[in-house]
């Protein structure tokens, strides 16, 4: 066995440090880490007596379950590689992506039986999980170093077929490394995870957690009220949600009570955070923090101190202790301070490549920099701004506009409850701004001069969106992002 294959093995290695520990809770009940060690090596041995062998992969389609981290934790004592579907996806889409992955078998809940049965694997329903677990003999270990695979995590995916980013058991040992670390997680802390586990969000908090033998509870569907329950209810120390998430917990009945005092701090992911919510929260006594990362890094690339996060809002901060970063411009030479350019990423947080995409891989690692797509800035001190995505920029009457700008400025107005931006084509000024606004709840009427009014009085006139619709709802990916992809079309919509 390769010397470094025992330490791979979370589960084991907490199960001989912590063993009474509450590690997991799921449906009503705490799980210790000697328990969940337990369960991954029945997990382990199940999937070897099924044929599963080193460099498979195994996925999951599913809404967050224990499953989920059973596999993730089994991984290193069978070698086989965690391979989740996004949920969100279509069944054609689901059928796509098994021939893209060829998974050896596919768990599945009663909600995505359908999903499962288009894709054509051998599936295993969870409703039967523990049972077809049952009590196998351990699986043989393998041969396992820091380079090969334990995960492919679907990017975004928000045009076309997402593609695969393969992690390495290197990558997630340095994010939990560089988390817990740059962060200051302690054994004391507990999160909730209510974002996607297929997501890459999984190793946000709570694989850095397991490391750190914190604790997790699970949430198996975000839903604000029990969302906010969970918080009381496991002791929650730590929030991690997406922008959208943290605005439905605010409009939830149940937010004005909840007591948040054992709260540290809470950060935001995918996004950067409204001001409003952020103000919501920091009247009830939470502290927040701007989050950045991507499933080929980390995913955690950056740390900021509350004080700092308090005095520079808009900052992700420096990055975390085993990473670093560079602003560049498309000639790849740094850019001044305050000049936008795309975020480059170094250090071994890094991905191995897309699965089976070659071309793709080079297009992103180049000399060992991880170029990311986005747009950031860096100031004299040393913090790090992200501007929004490189390929969402668009140029207006030969002016750069950046749309995350636009909405943080429309995020402002107190009718608004979510925004977002895209560039669109027009004759004049090759493209303009279109603005997809949802209202506040309560807001008997919200229009287009008000909002256009708003914006000219705080950004320059030339950012300010030509095309200006107000919607219900905006669409969402599995992940709860906004997907811009499919706002063009509000073009085609009456006039406002």
């Amino acid at each position: 066995m390769n010397a470094t294959g025992p330490f791979l093995d979370l589960a084991a290695r907490r199960a001989e440090l912590t063993p009474h520990r509450p590690a997991v809770h799921w449906r009503g009940a705490w799980i210790d880490y000697a328990t969940l060690d337990a369960r991954a090596e029945r997990l382990a041995g199940r999937l070897h007596a099924e044929g599963v062998r080193k460099g498979d992969r195994v996925s999951i389609l599913a809404h967050n379950h224990l499953a989920h981290l059973d596999l993730i934790l089994a991984t290193p004592k069978a070698g086989f590689v965690y391979a989740p579907f996004n949920t969100r996806l279509a069944d054609a889409e689901q059928r796509a992506l098994a021939d893209d992955l060829r998974p050896s078998l596919l768990l599945h809940d009663d909600a995505h039986a359908a999903g499962a049965a288009a894709t054509g694997l051998r599936r295993v329903p969870l409703a039967s999980y523990d049972a077809w677990l049952g009590d196998p003999p351990p699986a043989p270990r393998p041969d396992l170093g820091p380079e090969d695979p334990q995960m492919i995590l679907l990017t975004g995916g928000t045009t076309g077929l997402p593609k695969g980013a393969v992690q390495p058991y290197r990558q997630g040992l340095a994010n939990a490394e560089n988390t817990v670390l740059s962060w200051g997680l302690r054994d004391s802390d507990c999160c909730v995870q209510a974002t996607p586990c297929f997501h890459a969000a999984v190793n946000a908090l709570t694989l850095p957690l397991l490391h750190l033998g914190g604790r997790v509870a699970l949430l198996e569907r975000f839903d604000p009220s029990a969302y906010l329950a969970r918080i009381r209810d496991a002791d929650a120390t730590l929030m991690f949600l997406v922008p959208t998430m943290y605005r439905a917990v605010i409009d939830d009945p149940g937010f004005a009570e909840t007591d948040f005092g054992r709260i540290r701090w809470a950060i935001s992911g995918g996004a950067p955070c409204p001001e409003p919510v952020r103000a919501a929260f920091a009247a009830r006594g939470v502290r927040f923090k701007q989050g950045y990362g991507l499933s080929e890094a980390g995913v955690n690339c950056f740390a900021i101190d509350l004080d700092d996060a308090d005095a520079h809002p808009d900052a992700v901060g420096v990055p975390v202790l085993r990473g670093a970063a560079a602003v560049r411009r498309a000639d790849g030479t740094p850019c001044e301070d305050d000049e936008v350019g795309e975020l480059t990423l170094a250090g071994p947080h890094l991905f191995s490549g897309y699965f089976e995409r070659p071309d793709a891989t080079a297009e992103v690692l180049r000399d060992g920099w991880l170029w990311t797509g986005d747009l950031a800035t860096r100031d004299a001190a040393g913090r790090y701004r992200i501007v929004g995505r490189r390929k969402e920029m668009f140029i207006s009457g030969g002016e750069n506009v950046y749309p995350a700008e636009i909405e943080r400025a429309l995020a402002r107005h107190p009718g608004v409850s979510e925004c977002a931006v895209v560039g669109v084509p027009d004759d004049r000024w090759g493209e303009v701004g279109l603005a997809a606004v949802v209202p506040d709840a309560g807001v008997a009427e919200l229009d287009a001069e008000t909002l256009r009014a708003w914006l000219q009085e705080r950004i320059a006139r030339y950012k300010v969106p030509k095309h200006v619709r107000i919607v219900d709802a905006l669409p969402k990916s599995g992940a709860g992002k906004i997907v811009k992809a499919r706002l063009a079309g509000l073009l085609e919509e009456a006039p406002e």
